[in-house]
Protein backbone atom coordinates (compact mmCIF):
# COMPACT_ATOMS: atom_id res chain seq x y z
CA UNK A 1 0.00 0.00 0.00
CA UNK A 2 3.25 2.15 0.22
CA UNK A 3 3.04 2.91 -3.68
CA UNK A 4 -0.95 4.29 -3.60
CA UNK A 5 -0.15 5.97 -0.08
CA UNK A 6 2.55 8.05 -1.85
CA UNK A 7 0.09 8.66 -4.55
CA UNK A 8 -2.92 10.10 -3.21
CA UNK A 9 -0.25 12.46 -1.25
CA UNK A 10 1.23 13.37 -4.92
CA UNK A 11 -2.88 13.88 -5.73
CA UNK A 12 -3.70 16.10 -2.72
CA UNK A 13 -0.71 18.26 -3.64
CA UNK A 14 -1.44 18.74 -7.19
CA UNK A 15 -5.42 19.63 -6.50
CA UNK A 16 -4.64 21.75 -3.87
CA UNK A 17 -2.01 23.42 -6.45
CA UNK A 18 -4.59 23.85 -8.95
CA UNK A 19 -6.91 26.46 -9.24
CA UNK A 20 -10.91 25.36 -8.94
CA UNK A 21 -11.07 26.46 -12.75
CA UNK A 22 -12.01 23.21 -14.67
CA UNK A 23 -10.75 22.50 -18.35
CA UNK A 24 -14.47 23.55 -19.09
CA UNK A 25 -17.62 23.54 -17.36
CA UNK A 26 -18.83 20.48 -16.30
CA UNK A 27 -15.04 18.78 -16.72
CA UNK A 28 -14.54 15.66 -14.65
CA UNK A 29 -12.49 13.27 -13.43
CA UNK A 30 -8.15 13.52 -13.57
CA UNK A 31 -8.05 15.10 -16.05
CA UNK A 32 -10.76 18.03 -15.58
CA UNK A 33 -8.31 21.16 -14.39
CA UNK A 34 -6.41 20.80 -17.90
CA UNK A 35 -5.74 24.33 -19.00
CA UNK A 36 -5.19 23.63 -22.20
CA UNK A 37 -3.73 26.46 -24.52
CA UNK A 38 -5.63 29.39 -22.23
CA UNK A 39 -2.64 32.01 -21.86
CA UNK A 40 -1.56 31.79 -25.42
CA UNK A 41 -3.11 32.18 -28.84
CA UNK A 42 -5.53 31.55 -31.23
CA UNK A 43 -5.36 29.01 -34.03
CA UNK A 44 -7.92 29.30 -36.79
CA UNK A 45 -7.94 26.27 -39.28
CA UNK A 46 -8.81 27.34 -42.63
CA UNK A 47 -8.30 24.46 -44.51
CA UNK A 48 -8.44 20.80 -45.19
CA UNK A 49 -4.96 19.91 -46.33
CA UNK A 50 -2.66 17.98 -44.62
CA UNK A 51 0.23 20.28 -43.86
CA UNK A 52 1.12 24.26 -44.44
CA UNK A 53 -0.35 27.44 -43.35
CA UNK A 54 -4.23 27.15 -41.67
CA UNK A 55 -3.89 22.49 -41.80
CA UNK A 56 -4.44 20.94 -38.66
CA UNK A 57 -1.29 19.63 -38.65
CA UNK A 58 -0.08 23.05 -38.46
CA UNK A 59 -2.36 24.28 -35.62
CA UNK A 60 -1.08 21.62 -33.38
CA UNK A 61 2.44 21.82 -33.72
CA UNK A 62 3.39 24.42 -31.72
CA UNK A 63 2.44 25.42 -27.98
CA UNK A 64 0.51 27.40 -26.26
CA UNK A 65 -2.61 27.71 -28.74
CA UNK A 66 -6.67 27.39 -29.03
CA UNK A 67 -7.21 25.69 -32.04
CA UNK A 68 -10.53 26.69 -33.76
CA UNK A 69 -11.90 25.59 -37.52
CA UNK A 70 -13.60 27.69 -40.12
CA UNK A 71 -13.90 24.57 -42.31
CA UNK A 72 -15.29 21.35 -41.76
CA UNK A 73 -14.60 18.14 -43.89
CA UNK A 74 -12.50 15.38 -43.56
CA UNK A 75 -8.72 16.01 -43.12
CA UNK A 76 -6.31 13.33 -45.14
CA UNK A 77 -2.91 13.07 -43.30
CA UNK A 78 -0.07 10.57 -44.84
CA UNK A 79 1.86 10.79 -41.63
CA UNK A 80 1.25 10.58 -37.71
CA UNK A 81 -0.09 14.07 -36.29
CA UNK A 82 2.25 15.17 -33.12
CA UNK A 83 0.21 17.39 -31.07
CA UNK A 84 2.44 20.13 -28.74
CA UNK A 85 2.03 20.40 -25.22
CA UNK A 86 -0.70 23.43 -23.76
CA UNK A 87 -3.47 23.21 -26.83
CA UNK A 88 -7.09 23.29 -26.89
CA UNK A 89 -8.54 21.63 -30.02
CA UNK A 90 -12.18 22.81 -29.89
CA UNK A 91 -13.93 20.27 -32.77
CA UNK A 92 -17.09 21.96 -31.99
CA UNK A 93 -16.20 25.25 -34.04
CA UNK A 94 -16.26 23.51 -37.08
CA UNK A 95 -19.35 24.36 -39.57
CA UNK A 96 -20.96 21.30 -40.76
CA UNK A 97 -20.41 18.07 -39.57
CA UNK A 98 -17.64 18.78 -37.95
CA UNK A 99 -13.77 17.56 -38.72
CA UNK A 100 -12.75 13.86 -39.30
CA UNK A 101 -8.99 13.31 -39.16
CA UNK A 102 -8.64 10.46 -41.39
CA UNK A 103 -5.19 8.26 -41.87
CA UNK A 104 -1.86 7.37 -39.86
CA UNK A 105 -3.14 8.49 -36.01
CA UNK A 106 -2.28 10.92 -33.76
CA UNK A 107 0.24 11.25 -30.85
CA UNK A 108 -0.57 12.97 -27.71
CA UNK A 109 3.23 12.03 -25.93
CA UNK A 110 4.67 14.75 -24.08
CA UNK A 111 1.34 16.65 -25.18
CA UNK A 112 0.90 18.20 -20.84
CA UNK A 113 -2.17 20.19 -20.48
CA UNK A 114 -4.41 19.33 -23.86
CA UNK A 115 -7.89 19.61 -24.10
CA UNK A 116 -9.64 17.87 -27.29
CA UNK A 117 -13.21 18.29 -27.76
CA UNK A 118 -15.39 17.27 -30.25
CA UNK A 119 -13.01 15.71 -33.03
CA UNK A 120 -12.94 12.36 -34.76
CA UNK A 121 -9.47 10.37 -35.32
CA UNK A 122 -9.89 7.70 -37.77
CA UNK A 123 -7.11 5.78 -38.48
CA UNK A 124 -7.63 2.80 -40.93
CA UNK A 125 -5.65 0.78 -43.06
CA UNK A 126 -3.78 3.60 -44.73
CA UNK A 127 -2.05 4.27 -41.22
CA UNK A 128 1.42 2.56 -40.42
CA UNK A 129 0.88 -1.24 -39.60
CA UNK A 130 1.45 -1.94 -35.95
CA UNK A 131 -0.02 2.39 -34.67
CA UNK A 132 -2.15 3.51 -32.58
CA UNK A 133 -4.94 5.75 -33.89
CA UNK A 134 -4.30 7.94 -30.70
CA UNK A 135 -0.80 7.09 -28.73
CA UNK A 136 0.06 8.72 -25.04
CA UNK A 137 3.43 7.11 -23.72
CA UNK A 138 4.33 10.39 -21.28
CA UNK A 139 2.76 13.44 -20.32
CA UNK A 140 -0.07 15.12 -17.94
CA UNK A 141 -3.19 16.74 -17.67
CA UNK A 142 -5.25 15.87 -20.60
CA UNK A 143 -8.85 15.78 -21.10
CA UNK A 144 -10.56 13.79 -24.29
CA UNK A 145 -14.45 14.98 -24.63
CA UNK A 146 -16.70 13.78 -26.76
CA UNK A 147 -14.03 12.32 -29.36
CA UNK A 148 -14.36 9.20 -31.46
CA UNK A 149 -11.63 7.14 -32.01
CA UNK A 150 -11.28 4.31 -34.70
CA UNK A 151 -9.65 1.86 -36.64
CA UNK A 152 -6.56 1.57 -34.66
CA UNK A 153 -3.85 -0.89 -36.17
CA UNK A 154 -2.75 -1.86 -33.20
CA UNK A 155 -4.55 -0.32 -29.82
CA UNK A 156 -7.13 2.21 -30.83
CA UNK A 157 -6.88 4.60 -27.40
CA UNK A 158 -3.65 3.52 -25.84
CA UNK A 159 -2.34 5.12 -22.35
CA UNK A 160 1.05 3.19 -21.44
CA UNK A 161 3.65 4.89 -19.65
CA UNK A 162 4.54 7.87 -17.71
CA UNK A 163 0.87 9.70 -17.90
CA UNK A 164 -1.02 11.15 -14.96
CA UNK A 165 -3.98 12.86 -14.61
CA UNK A 166 -5.79 12.07 -17.81
CA UNK A 167 -9.70 12.23 -18.48
CA UNK A 168 -11.62 10.46 -21.21
CA UNK A 169 -15.35 11.43 -21.08
CA UNK A 170 -17.87 11.08 -23.38
CA UNK A 171 -16.53 9.61 -26.17
CA UNK A 172 -16.20 6.65 -28.46
CA UNK A 173 -13.36 4.19 -28.86
CA UNK A 174 -14.15 1.57 -31.68
CA UNK A 175 -13.54 -1.18 -34.05
CA UNK A 176 -9.85 -1.66 -33.72
CA UNK A 177 -8.64 -3.29 -36.86
CA UNK A 178 -7.89 -7.10 -37.42
CA UNK A 179 -5.45 -8.71 -36.30
CA UNK A 180 -5.06 -7.28 -33.38
CA UNK A 181 -8.23 -4.80 -32.67
CA UNK A 182 -7.91 -3.62 -29.27
CA UNK A 183 -9.59 -1.05 -27.59
CA UNK A 184 -6.72 0.24 -25.65
CA UNK A 185 -3.99 -0.23 -22.72
CA UNK A 186 -4.75 2.20 -19.94
CA UNK A 187 -1.56 1.34 -18.43
CA UNK A 188 -0.32 4.24 -15.31
CA UNK A 189 -0.07 4.80 -12.05
CA UNK A 190 -0.32 8.49 -12.91
CA UNK A 191 -4.89 8.19 -12.75
CA UNK A 192 -7.05 7.92 -15.75
CA UNK A 193 -10.58 8.41 -15.55
CA UNK A 194 -13.11 6.94 -18.29
CA UNK A 195 -16.21 8.45 -18.02
CA UNK A 196 -19.81 7.79 -20.23
CA UNK A 197 -17.36 6.48 -23.02
CA UNK A 198 -19.00 3.47 -24.95
CA UNK A 199 -16.32 0.38 -26.50
CA UNK A 200 -17.41 -1.45 -29.41
CA UNK A 201 -16.17 -3.73 -31.55
CA UNK A 202 -13.22 -4.65 -30.29
CA UNK A 203 -12.30 -8.06 -29.73
CA UNK A 204 -10.06 -6.87 -26.84
CA UNK A 205 -8.68 -4.24 -24.21
CA UNK A 206 -12.20 -2.49 -23.94
CA UNK A 207 -9.91 -1.44 -21.65
CA UNK A 208 -7.04 -3.42 -20.29
CA UNK A 209 -5.65 -1.57 -17.36
CA UNK A 210 -3.76 -1.65 -14.96
CA UNK A 211 -2.09 1.24 -12.22
CA UNK A 212 -4.84 3.59 -11.11
CA UNK A 213 -8.43 3.86 -12.78
CA UNK A 214 -11.43 4.79 -12.60
CA UNK A 215 -13.99 3.28 -15.01
CA UNK A 216 -17.72 4.85 -14.20
CA UNK A 217 -20.67 5.14 -16.38
CA UNK A 218 -19.55 3.36 -19.53
CA UNK A 219 -20.90 0.83 -22.47
CA UNK A 220 -18.56 -1.96 -23.57
CA UNK A 221 -20.60 -3.96 -26.71
CA UNK A 222 -19.31 -6.76 -28.64
CA UNK A 223 -16.20 -7.47 -27.20
CA UNK A 224 -14.90 -10.59 -28.72
CA UNK A 225 -12.83 -13.33 -27.38
CA UNK A 226 -10.01 -11.37 -26.21
CA UNK A 227 -12.20 -9.72 -23.21
CA UNK A 228 -13.55 -7.19 -22.40
CA UNK A 229 -12.47 -4.83 -19.47
CA UNK A 230 -9.28 -6.88 -18.63
CA UNK A 231 -7.84 -6.22 -15.27
CA UNK A 232 -3.58 -6.86 -15.59
CA UNK A 233 -2.37 -10.22 -14.50
CA UNK A 234 0.92 -8.43 -13.50
CA UNK A 235 3.52 -8.04 -10.29
CA UNK A 236 2.54 -4.36 -10.36
CA UNK A 237 -0.43 -3.36 -8.27
CA UNK A 238 -3.33 -1.84 -9.31
CA UNK A 239 -6.15 0.48 -7.64
CA UNK A 240 -9.79 0.83 -9.51
CA UNK A 241 -13.22 1.91 -9.17
CA UNK A 242 -15.45 0.07 -11.69
CA UNK A 243 -18.62 1.78 -11.36
CA UNK A 244 -21.89 1.41 -12.35
CA UNK A 245 -21.39 0.32 -16.27
CA UNK A 246 -22.84 -1.52 -19.06
CA UNK A 247 -21.67 -4.64 -20.42
CA UNK A 248 -23.74 -5.66 -23.42
CA UNK A 249 -22.85 -8.98 -25.56
CA UNK A 250 -22.34 -8.71 -29.06
CA UNK A 251 -21.89 -11.48 -32.33
CA UNK A 252 -18.65 -11.38 -31.63
CA UNK A 253 -18.35 -12.26 -27.85
CA UNK A 254 -17.23 -15.32 -26.59
CA UNK A 255 -16.11 -14.70 -23.03
CA UNK A 256 -17.32 -13.23 -19.87
CA UNK A 257 -17.38 -8.76 -19.48
CA UNK A 258 -14.14 -9.18 -16.77
CA UNK A 259 -11.11 -11.52 -17.70
CA UNK A 260 -8.23 -11.77 -16.44
CA UNK A 261 -6.21 -9.88 -13.21
CA UNK A 262 -4.69 -11.59 -10.32
CA UNK A 263 -4.84 -10.68 -6.75
CA UNK A 264 -2.56 -7.50 -7.44
CA UNK A 265 -5.51 -5.81 -9.02
CA UNK A 266 -7.49 -4.15 -6.12
CA UNK A 267 -10.99 -2.75 -7.12
CA UNK A 268 -14.25 -1.36 -6.34
CA UNK A 269 -16.60 -2.76 -8.21
CA UNK A 270 -20.47 -1.87 -7.51
CA UNK A 271 -23.61 -1.65 -9.84
CA UNK A 272 -21.86 -3.05 -12.99
CA UNK A 273 -24.94 -4.57 -15.25
CA UNK A 274 -24.20 -7.77 -17.61
CA UNK A 275 -26.47 -8.73 -20.28
CA UNK A 276 -24.86 -11.88 -22.14
CA UNK A 277 -27.50 -13.56 -23.85
CA UNK A 278 -27.35 -11.60 -27.09
CA UNK A 279 -31.84 -11.60 -27.57
CA UNK A 280 -32.10 -7.88 -28.84
CA UNK A 281 -33.54 -7.13 -25.87
CA UNK A 282 -32.11 -5.63 -22.26
CA UNK A 283 -32.87 -8.48 -19.65
CA UNK A 284 -29.20 -8.81 -17.87
CA UNK A 285 -28.59 -8.33 -14.35
CA UNK A 286 -26.06 -6.30 -11.93
CA UNK A 287 -23.13 -8.40 -11.45
CA UNK A 288 -22.72 -9.30 -7.20
CA UNK A 289 -19.63 -8.64 -6.18
CA UNK A 290 -19.58 -11.69 -3.83
CA UNK A 291 -19.62 -13.90 -6.50
CA UNK A 292 -16.99 -15.18 -8.80
CA UNK A 293 -17.72 -12.66 -11.33
CA UNK A 294 -15.01 -10.44 -11.00
CA UNK A 295 -12.38 -13.42 -9.85
CA UNK A 296 -9.48 -13.42 -9.34
CA UNK A 297 -8.79 -9.85 -8.19
CA UNK A 298 -8.92 -8.53 -5.09
CA UNK A 299 -12.08 -6.87 -4.26
CA UNK A 300 -12.52 -3.48 -2.15
CA UNK A 301 -15.14 -2.96 0.52
CA UNK A 302 -15.15 0.65 -0.18
CA UNK A 303 -13.57 3.19 -3.39
CA UNK A 304 -10.77 5.17 -3.70
CA UNK A 305 -11.09 8.55 -3.41
CA UNK A 306 -10.13 9.41 -6.81
CA UNK A 307 -11.90 12.51 -8.60
CA UNK A 308 -15.33 10.96 -10.12
CA UNK A 309 -18.44 12.21 -12.23
CA UNK A 310 -20.58 15.03 -10.48
CA UNK A 311 -23.87 12.96 -10.89
CA UNK A 312 -23.19 9.14 -10.85
CA UNK A 313 -26.05 7.92 -13.63
CA UNK A 314 -27.57 4.23 -12.79
CA UNK A 315 -26.31 1.47 -15.36
CA UNK A 316 -29.33 1.80 -17.73
CA UNK A 317 -29.41 6.01 -17.31
CA UNK A 318 -25.92 5.60 -18.48
CA UNK A 319 -26.74 3.71 -21.41
CA UNK A 320 -29.29 6.18 -22.62
CA UNK A 321 -26.56 9.12 -22.34
CA UNK A 322 -23.68 7.42 -24.20
CA UNK A 323 -25.99 6.73 -26.95
CA UNK A 324 -27.57 9.98 -27.15
CA UNK A 325 -24.39 12.31 -26.93
CA UNK A 326 -21.21 9.99 -27.00
CA UNK A 327 -18.88 10.79 -29.28
CA UNK A 328 -18.62 13.78 -31.50
CA UNK A 329 -22.01 14.30 -31.08
CA UNK A 330 -22.53 17.82 -31.91
CA UNK A 331 -23.31 16.47 -35.26
CA UNK A 332 -22.54 12.78 -35.90
CA UNK A 333 -21.36 11.23 -38.82
CA UNK A 334 -22.61 7.82 -40.52
CA UNK A 335 -19.94 5.57 -38.53
CA UNK A 336 -20.94 7.19 -35.33
CA UNK A 337 -24.51 6.51 -36.30
CA UNK A 338 -24.02 3.30 -37.29
CA UNK A 339 -22.30 1.95 -34.33
CA UNK A 340 -25.16 3.55 -32.45
CA UNK A 341 -28.33 3.31 -33.91
CA UNK A 342 -27.40 0.15 -35.36
CA UNK A 343 -25.61 -2.31 -33.73
CA UNK A 344 -25.41 -1.03 -30.09
CA UNK A 345 -29.84 -0.60 -30.56
CA UNK A 346 -29.44 -4.27 -31.76
CA UNK A 347 -28.81 -5.12 -27.75
CA UNK A 348 -26.65 -8.26 -28.70
CA UNK A 349 -28.11 -9.42 -32.29
CA UNK A 350 -25.45 -6.85 -34.58
CA UNK A 351 -21.89 -6.12 -34.59
CA UNK A 352 -18.81 -7.29 -35.59
CA UNK A 353 -15.11 -7.30 -35.92
CA UNK A 354 -13.63 -5.51 -38.95
CA UNK A 355 -10.78 -5.76 -41.00
CA UNK A 356 -11.13 -3.23 -43.89
CA UNK A 357 -13.34 -0.03 -43.02
CA UNK A 358 -13.72 0.82 -46.42
CA UNK A 359 -15.73 -2.48 -46.74
CA UNK A 360 -19.69 -2.33 -46.27
CA UNK A 361 -21.04 -1.52 -44.10
CA UNK A 362 -18.89 0.97 -42.56
CA UNK A 363 -17.61 2.16 -46.16
CA UNK A 364 -14.74 3.92 -45.13
CA UNK A 365 -14.73 7.73 -43.16
CA UNK A 366 -17.82 8.72 -45.68
CA UNK A 367 -18.62 12.20 -46.43
CA UNK A 368 -18.47 15.49 -43.74
CA UNK A 369 -20.50 18.12 -45.25
CA UNK A 370 -18.59 21.36 -44.88
CA UNK A 371 -20.97 23.58 -44.14
CA UNK A 372 -20.38 27.49 -43.55
CA UNK A 373 -18.52 28.96 -41.00
CA UNK A 374 -20.61 32.14 -39.30
CA UNK A 375 -19.12 36.12 -40.07
CA UNK A 376 -15.82 36.80 -38.15
CA UNK A 377 -14.82 40.24 -39.32
CA UNK A 378 -11.77 40.21 -37.32
CA UNK A 379 -10.59 37.10 -37.99
CA UNK A 380 -10.17 35.92 -34.49
CA UNK A 381 -11.85 32.90 -34.22
CA UNK A 382 -15.21 34.52 -32.43
CA UNK A 383 -18.49 34.97 -34.26
CA UNK A 384 -19.66 38.49 -34.99
CA UNK A 385 -22.93 37.70 -33.56
CA UNK A 386 -21.53 36.40 -30.63
CA UNK A 387 -18.79 39.39 -29.95
CA UNK A 388 -21.84 41.80 -30.02
CA UNK A 389 -24.41 39.81 -27.61
CA UNK A 390 -21.75 39.29 -25.54
CA UNK A 391 -19.45 42.63 -25.17
CA UNK A 392 -16.35 41.80 -27.04
CA UNK A 393 -15.32 43.62 -30.53
CA UNK A 394 -16.33 42.16 -33.50
CA UNK A 395 -13.44 44.60 -35.54
CA UNK A 396 -10.75 44.22 -32.71
CA UNK A 397 -8.76 40.57 -32.45
CA UNK A 398 -9.48 40.13 -28.15
CA UNK A 399 -10.50 36.16 -28.38
CA UNK A 400 -7.03 35.13 -26.62
CA UNK A 401 -7.79 37.86 -23.49
CA UNK A 402 -8.81 36.64 -20.40
CA UNK A 403 -12.47 37.44 -19.14
CA UNK A 404 -13.56 38.02 -15.79
CA UNK A 405 -14.72 34.19 -15.31
CA UNK A 406 -11.04 33.26 -16.03
CA UNK A 407 -11.05 31.69 -19.39
CA UNK A 408 -10.35 33.33 -22.14
CA UNK A 409 -12.75 34.83 -24.43
CA UNK A 410 -12.50 32.42 -27.28
CA UNK A 411 -12.95 29.23 -25.38
CA UNK A 412 -16.50 31.18 -23.52
CA UNK A 413 -17.44 31.04 -27.16
CA UNK A 414 -16.41 27.39 -27.60
CA UNK A 415 -17.84 26.36 -24.62
CA UNK A 416 -21.63 28.32 -25.42
CA UNK A 417 -21.30 25.85 -28.48
CA UNK A 418 -22.10 22.42 -26.40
Amino acid sequence: MMKLTAYFASLLVFVASCSALLAFPGAEGFGAQTTGGRGGSVYVVTNLNDSGTGSFRDAVSQSGRIVVFSVGGIIKISSRIVVSSHVTIAGQTAPGQGITVYGNGVSYSGADNTITRHIRYRMGTTGDSGKDAITIANGANMIFDHVSVSWGRDETFSINGDVSNVTISDSIIAQGLETHSCGGLIQTDGGVSIIRTLYIDNQTRNPKVKGVNEFVNNVVYNWGGGGGYIAGDSAGQSYANIMNNVFISGPSTTVTAFTRGNANFHAYVSNNYYDPDKDGTLNGWVLSPTTDNYSPIDIQAARYPYPTVNTLLSPLDALTKVRSSAGASKSRDSIDNYLINTELASFGKVGALITDPTASPINGPGTITSGTPPKDTDDDGIPDDYETAHGTNPNVNDSAQIASNGYANIENYINSLV
